[in-house]
């Protein structure tokens, strides 16, 4: 039976999420969603006072794909997800960061919006991120961004879902099923499509240290 993971997206530079290159991804931070979320599993971000967007739903992912960090680092196909930052900005907040080298025992972090300023390796967000080796890809997503449409009210309240909760709940598809069904009805024609410009998308060349 599917489940449905929701939580609040605190900041939304187009990282975690990554919506680009026709996936979208969950490669970096949320590790125990990515730990416990399986295929045919959705994940739901909405919006919180930080972003000035309560309940509004930023996006909503169902899971085509679950794979290891060194299988997305090694697949051709995910290579355009590779961050560049001197690039574009979709290239600036690639989310294939991370893989492992078996021989040396050791984990490698990309050059990304999870480094430090000089682009060396940031050990509190590699730490947090490797708590699971999973990466979660979609291609079958909404993604909305700045545009994140209101959740109506009443779904929220059936699930007995709480704005600006911390950490993340997580739903039996029969009972948040209403919220599964409002996606496709008003928004059917945006499945797989960029939508908005995530909310700090123009700050994309910044770092994250928590």
């Amino acid at each position: 039976m599917s489940k449905i993971y929701i939580y609040v997206v605190d900041r939304d530079y187009g990282f975690a999420p990554n919506p680009f290159h026709g996936y979208c991804t969950l490669a970096t931070c949320k590790p125990r969603i990515r730990h416990k979320a399986e295929v045919k599993d959705w994940v739901i971000g909405v919006g919180g006072s930080r972003l000035k967007a309560t309940a509004r739903c930023i996006y909503a992912m169902c899971i085509t794909e679950k794979i290891t960090f060194n299988e997305y680092w090694s697949n051709p196909k995910y290579f355009d997800k590779k961050p560049v930052r001197n690039g574009s900005r979709k290239m600036m907040v690639g989310d294939n960061i991370y893989h492992y080298d078996t021989v040396q025992n050791k984990w490698y972090q990309a050059d990304s919006h999870h480094s430090n300023d000089d682009g060396s390796v940031n050990l509190q967000n590699l730490t947090t991120d490797t708590k699971s080796n999973n990466v979660l890809i979609s291609r079958h997503f909404f993604y909305f961004g700045k545009d994140a449409p209101l959740i109506p009210i009443n779904l929220l309240d059936v699930i007995g879902y709480k704005k600006n909760q911390r950490n993340y709940r997580v739903f039996q598809d029969q009972i948040a099923s209403g919220l599964i069904d409002w996606l496709y009805n008003s928004f059917g024609r945006s499945l797989n499509q960029v939508i908005g410009d995530p909310f700090d998308f123009n700050n994309s060349e910044k770092r994250y240290s928590p």
